[in-house]
């Protein structure tokens, strides 16, 4: 045989081998490491049903789940930074959309994704106010997987019935049913807060209750001060609030809570995001209903969506990653384990429950509000002394101190 015939029988065998290595995902070393907090109930669930239908497509790529326990990403983000800037980034990690992107230098550390937008048609399934979220510096950063909703107040169906009760719309409202539950030896709201996130979620969602929406996103732009009465009587009612929660809260997470407390009916209510409901479903447990926390009807919203760093082993599975994440197959998938509802709005309603169903309807009627604790109201930086104030707050119930270090670190993270 001759070279000249040989050397183009290589050529051919090398480029057979490497389309065979693009038709199953590509890749530096054909794997994919996918970084998240997801690890806890409906999350966990939500997770491995995207996982299945990427294995699905791409049945020689292992996938490595680098899920790091920690509700809201609290654990997980310190560990992405460090990652991210010692030059060892996964192949694709969990990202709110909104303000929290400043955290990683996008410019340095992750690939803009406005070509991956044009090609999925992103523009015309996605909502406008979830793709203005999805916007920093001019770009889009992270492909949006589900919405979540944080301001819920969740209850015990059977607890209520027994004591007559229905659930509150109003703060006085709210603190007759507490009264009632503790005549009945019931613990009226079930809390963790070991994880540090917990009051500054509890406190967001009051402050909303108590500041109406446009006061309150005025908080992060400046329009609204923190030295606002409301604020105080936004303090004063989270400080009463949390005097009638479980004793070991700080021991236990948020579903440990839910687990320990509520659906063991010793307790008669919670206040947390959305992702109670896809706990309630990965634990079979219906007896529950919701309600917006007392006061006007505001969704307090926040997407997780997943991001690409710069340098990652194997870009091309994680770009097949993001089109998993944002396929309609794919949030019809997840979302209905997840608790979420799509960020999609192509998706087909029937396939989630009664709570996810009202929650599409809420999205499309109600004032929409950016959560601080998730990501999207406020940078990543300003967030985090934000919640630390609440968690001191938690323990020592100094309206005044309280107030004033919240309007300091406005006014230090807004004169940036």
């Amino acid at each position: 045989m001759s070279r000249r015939i040989i050397s183009t029988l290589s050529i051919v065998l090398v480029l057979g081998a490497s389309l065979a290595l693009v038709a199953c995902g590509g890749g530096k070393s054909n794997k994919l490491e996918i970084f998240s907090w997801w690890t806890v109930g409906g999350e966990g669930e939500g997770l491995k049903a995207l996982f299945d239908i990427y294995h699905k497509q791409y049945p020689n790529v292992q996938i490595i789940n680098a899920a790091v326990a920690g509700g809201a990403g609290t654990n997980a983000k310190a560990l992405l930074a460090t990652r991210l800037t010692g030059g060892k980034p996964p192949d694709a990690f969990q990202l709110h959309a909104g303000l929290e992107v400043e955290k990683y230098d996008p410019e340095k550390y992750i690939l803009p994704l406005d070509d991956f937008y044009k090609s999925e048609g992103l523009d015309k399934v996605l909502p406008q106010d979830l793709l203005s979220l999805l916007q920093y510096k001019g770009h889009y950063w992270g492909v949006p997987v589900d919405i979540h909703r944080a301001n819920i107040l969740w209850y015990n169906k059977k607890v209520f019935a027994d004591a007559k009760l229905q659930p509150p719309t109003t703060w006085d409202e709210y603190f007759k049913v507490v009264k009632a539950l503790k005549a009945r030896k019931i613990i009226p709201l079930a809390f963790g807060s070991k994880d540090g996130y917990e009051a500054g979620h509890t406190f967001e969602t009051v402050l909303i209750s108590v500041l109406g929406p446009d006061a309150y996103k005025g908080l992060w732009t400046g329009a609204t001060k923190w030295t606002d009465p409301k604020v105080a009587d936004a303090l004063n009612t989270l400080k009463k609030l949390l005097a009638d929660v479980n004793s070991d809260h700080s021991a236990l997470t948020w579903d440990g809570a839910l687990g320990q407390y509520f659906i063991t009916n010793k307790a008669g209510m919670m206040i947390m995001g959305d992702w109670v409901n896809g706990w309630f479903i990965s634990q079979n447990f219906t007896d529950y209903g919701w309600e917006c926390v007392p006061g006007p009807k505001v969704f307090d919203g926040l997407s997780d969506s997943f991001a690409l760093p710069k340098g990652a082993p194997d870009n091309t599975n994680a770009m097949n990653w993001l089109k998993v994440c944002a396929s309609q197959a794919g949030q019809g998938a997840f979302n209905p384990l997840k608790g979420s509802i799509p960020a999609r709005t192509d998706v087909d309603p029937s396939l989630f429950n009664p709570y996810s169903q009202s929650a599409m309807k809420d999205w499309t009627s109600e004032p929409i509000v950016p959560s601080v604790v998730h990501g999207a109201a406020a940078t990543e930086k300003w967030a985090t002394v934000y919640k630390d104030i609440l968690a001191t707050f938690a323990t020592s119930g100094d309206v005044a101190a309280a107030q004033k270090a919240l309007d300091q670190t406005a006014t230090d993270n807004l004169a940036k």
